[in-house]
């Protein structure tokens, strides 16, 4: 089968339907327009549309941590938000690095690309790792918890990328491969592809990886409320889901990539991630002990068992 061309969206328009009736009549989706540039222009001032969509996404993480923070008497607003001032261009800076050295053919001989972000070219795995490590150490140095950062800040990173994807979409990049589906994504020929025809519909990756991270969010958020998990656990099981998330929607892919056995680079981060998180987890899971709830299991520690040596004894009355 074909792919489906955007200007042949409509049934009575494509090959071997002419004259019959036009699928417009019963669905309005026929395909997922491209915004005609990366570029928004309010008055004099012009935008880079990757840049803000970024910036948006670290705005609504910061904002869940400081309440989440806040709801745990575990520190401030000012908390996150001073550590978001240092983690968020640190993370920005390792998924530059990570991208450039995966991809060092394409930036050889000319430096000055390697700084032109608004472009695209920002890896989430060395976003993470840097970015984490260096959150972590602010927060240690502001006085916060480390382990319990690192459940607060767990389902604020999948709500971030949420929100990021949509960069890849003003960029025209990242799509997947050519698709019939009514909700292609439509790609200008300057972004399109070798060997494909004008018109061709892709995959829109960047949405499905949106909505899985929007699922994620809400699933970390849920298990955070109901499941019985040590401090830090959480992290490890958004971890988890994203590098999941990451190697599916990495299968329909066709942006260059480094393939080794048949996967691409991301797929075998995502598996080395995955595996990691894993491990974390079960080293990470409560362990009771002598009748007592494992430290830290739930939100406060369970009260002791009444065979506990540590419980409480009835003590015979004493003489006044």
């Amino acid at each position: 089968m074909k792919p489906v061309s955007a200007d042949q969206s409509a049934l009575g328009e494509r090959p071997g339907t002419i004259g019959e009736t036009s699928v417009m009549d019963v669905h309005w989706l026929a395909a997922i327009p491209s915004p005609p540039s990366s570029v928004l222009e309010i008055g004099p001032l012009k935008l880079h549309a990757y840049g803000l969509i970024i910036a948006l996404g670290a705005i609504a993480a910061t904002w869940l941590v400081g309440r989440r923070l806040e709801a745990r008497k575990l520190g401030t607003r000012d908390d996150a938000s001073a550590v978001a001032m240092w983690a968020l261009p640190a993370g920005i800076i390792g998924a530059r690095v990570y991208y450039v050295s995966a991809f060092w053919e394409q930036y050889a001989g000319r430096p000055l690309e390697i700084v032109k972000i608004w472009k695209g070219g920002l890896a989430i795995f060395g976003g993470l790792l840097v970015g984490t490590i260096v959150g972590l150490a602010v927060a240690k140095r502001r006085g916060l918890p480390i382990a319990e950062s690192l459940t607060v800040v767990a389902p604020a990173l999948p709500l971030a990328q949420a929100i990021g994807r949509f960069g890849n979409w003003f960029n025209q990049e990242l799509f997947g491969r050519a698709t019939t589906l009514p909700w292609g994504l439509e790609i200008d020929d300057k972004h399109l592809p070798d060997g494909f025809a004008s018109g061709t519909l892709f995959h829109p990756t960047f949405l499905y990886e949106s909505l899985g991270n929007l699922l994620l969010f809400a699933i970390l958020l849920q298990v955070d409320r109901r499941a019985r998990l040590r401090p830090g656990q959480l992290f490890v099981v958004y971890t988890a889901g994203y590098a999941t998330l990451r190697f599916l929607v990495e299968m329909l892919r066709i942006d260059p990539s480094k393939v080794a056995v048949g996967l691409r680079l991301n797929q075998w981060t995502a598996v080395v991630v995955f595996v990691s998180s894993v491990v974390l987890f079960i080293v990470w899971r409560p362990r009771p002990a002598h009748g007592r709830a494992a430290p830290g299991d739930g939100v406060g520690s369970a009260a002791a068992s009444p065979n506990s040596p540590d419980a409480p004894q009835d003590l015979p009355a004493r003489p006044e």
